[in-house]
């Protein structure tokens, strides 16, 4: 039988309630449990697709093309499992299922309401969570705080569905926040005790409660949390802020928080095998190096838009004992007269997707200052497809290049809607969306960094590449190292001549893992790394030697060849043996 962990939230949003569920799936999996997570969101759209980024942070997409929450992200990076369509329900998806059996006459003529119709379409989506050959513990995150008028349905529906399962086969996680006052000195537990006094008012009442806060909480805070709330003292755990996010899970073992789920629900709790994990956190807290990424990307003001491009870009830092600084760059700020001084001493240029021109002739310039100048370039949908742009303007020298998204006048198209998206009209669910397969090109950068010709990557698109202009690029020097099976799609594309420059048109970011860092992004921060040192070697010898770029490189190549390193070991010597100024 499956076990359920519910987590919901009071007194204010955004404390962590994903993090904290995330970080229950990975102490609960690092036991040897079989674990699966959901996310109920309130609001009524049928899921985040059509949403502004800057006002609900990125898409997540898995496997199976769903377009999600970015608490998905959390769910996977954590758990490091593949979730699917069953794992990220919304009330749309809720009301829009309900409405659709009540046209069909499922219903039979009897009125529809929230009870018992919403509800149990809502208690229908929690046995999902139930594989047919395995039992799992299924976690499931409401969105929202207790007392939003949106979040009542899953309430009681929560409510009905314990009652069904009869005792130690669920359990309830409140995470609420506990203030400190500066001017007291003290800890206030009244808005945890309102929230849990709001839940009760439901017919609901938290196993654990789990209290976010910014310094420790003693004991006689928990005792008075656990006497007003009717919970054990030990189920009163802290969530004190953690300098990593990948410290969470750590700091909830010590909490003790999957013994008291395990309690809870009538399991054993066996010692848990956080080894690796360690190792990965110990990684992230003590770098032997530092780069600067430029991340260039028209919703700077949000950087949720951006939390998968971040996090693998930190698992990319982890691979390689590096520390990434991000520096944000709107592109729609940049224009040829400040190029030199937006890029200076950065390491490398990501441009990741999104939608619309805004800012698109920006990225362009950024990704031409990176083929230009040599930086480790990586980009992302979009980013792969202005960079093509670029490339098709400046050196196959159509002048008016373009994707046929922003200008449909343009008399080269080399990025055109794909055929199968023409007549397209609704904008919700209807990109080309979740994993496709891809053949790499056996010579290719890519193929060097995944070890594999055939890989799989996610997909959130409209625009591709177009073929007609295949040849114009690959006869100026353009690599196409990845296409779809059926050689109809280019997947992916290269520069020769440089160091690291790919474009591919996946999300690859998607996949990435804090103990497992993408291919792709642990081979950018590492080029990014080494064009680091070889330009601080650079610097350094130009200064103290009077010499000129090319001077200093060549310099740099001859004592490779008279040493007998590669040329990054010989700047990264000069580096130690000049001192800055």
């Amino acid at each position: 039988m499956v076990k359920y962990v519910f987590v919901t939230g009071g007194v204010v949003s955004g404390l962590g309630k994903g993090i904290t569920a995330a970080s229950l799936g990975r102490l609960l999996k690092s036991r040897g449990y079989s674990v699966t997570m959901q996310k109920f969101d309130p609001y009524i759209n049928i899921d985040p697709g059509t949403m502004n980024p800057i006002q609900h942070g990125e898409v997540f997409v898995t496997d199976d093309g769903t377009e999600t929450d970015l608490d998905l992200g959390h769910y996977e990076r954590f758990i490091d499992e593949s979730l699917d369509k069953n794992s990220n329900v919304t009330t749309g998806k809720i009301y829009w299922t309900v409405l659709q059996k009540e046209r069909h006459g499922d219903f039979g003529g009897g009125t529809v309401q929230v009870i018992p119709h919403i509800t149990n379409e809502i208690k229908a989506r929690f046995y999902r969570a139930k594989t047919p050959d395995e039992d799992r513990i299924a976690i499931i995150e409401v969105g929202g705080t207790v007392g939003d008028i949106e979040s009542q349905p899953f309430l009681e529906a929560i409510r009905q569905f314990r009652q069904e399962l009869g005792p130690n086969n669920s359990v309830l996680i409140h995470v609420t926040l506990v203030p400190y006052l500066k001017a007291s000195g003290e800890l206030k537990t009244k808005p945890t005790q309102q929230s849990v006094k709001a839940l009760q008012g439901m017919g609901i009442s938290p196993d654990v409660i789990v209290c976010r806060t910014e310094v420790p909480i003693g004991d006689d805070v928990k005792g008075k949390i656990a006497l007003f709330c009717n919970v054990p003292e030990e189920h009163v755990l802290q969530n004190l802020d953690v300098e990593y996010l990948y410290e969470a899970p750590l700091m909830m073992e010590r909490e003790r928080l999957a013994h008291v789920v395990c309690s809870c629900l009538s399991l054993p709790c066996p010692e848990a095998k956080l080894g690796e994990w360690k190792q990965m956190v110990e990684a992230l807290k003590k770098p032997q190096s530092e780069v600067w990424v430029a991340l260039v990307g028209k919703y700077t003001q949000l950087h949720d838009a951006y939390l998968s491009i971040m996090e693998a870009l930190k698992h990319g830092g982890i691979a390689n004992r590096t520390k990434v600084r991000i520096k944000w760059v709107d592109s729609e700020q940049l224009n040829e007269k400040n190029l030199d001084e937006t890029f200076a001493g950065i390491d490398g240029i990501i441009v990741p997707g999104g939608f619309g021109s805004r800012g698109t002739e920006g990225m362009a310039l950024a990704a031409g200052y990176a083929r230009a100048r040599k930086v480790p370039y990586l980009g992302i949908c979009l980013g792969m497809q202005m960079a093509i742009v670029e490339f098709a303007r400046n050196v196959v020298g159509y002048a008016d290049a373009n994707s046929a998204e922003f200008d449909p006048e343009t008399s080269h198209p080399v990025i055109d809607l794909m055929p199968e998206q023409n007549g397209v009209e609704n904008l919700g669910g209807t990109l080309r969306l979740g994993a496709y397969p891809c053949v790499l090109d056996k010579k290719s950068k890519a193929y060097e960094l995944y070890g594999t010709e055939n890989i799989s990557e996610r997909h959130r698109h409209r625009f591709e590449v177009n073929n007609d202009y295949r040849d114009d690029l690959t006869e100026h020097g353009m690599i196409l190292s990845g296409k779809s099976p059926d050689d109809r799609i280019v997947e992916m594309i290269e520069l020769a001549d440089h160091p690291f420059f790919i474009g591919t048109q996946a999300h690859p970011e998607f996949k990435s893992r804090p103990n497992h860092a993408h291919p792709l992004f642990a081979g950018f921060v590492e080029s990014a790394e080494e064009q680091g040192v070889l330009r601080r070697a650079k610097t350094l010898l130009m200064k103290r030697n009077h010499l000129s770029e090319p001077e200093a490189h060549r310099y740099l190549q001859k004592t490779s060849m008279d040493t007998g390193r590669t040329i990054v070991e010989s700047a990264h010597m000069v580096t130690m043996l000049i001192p800055e100024e």
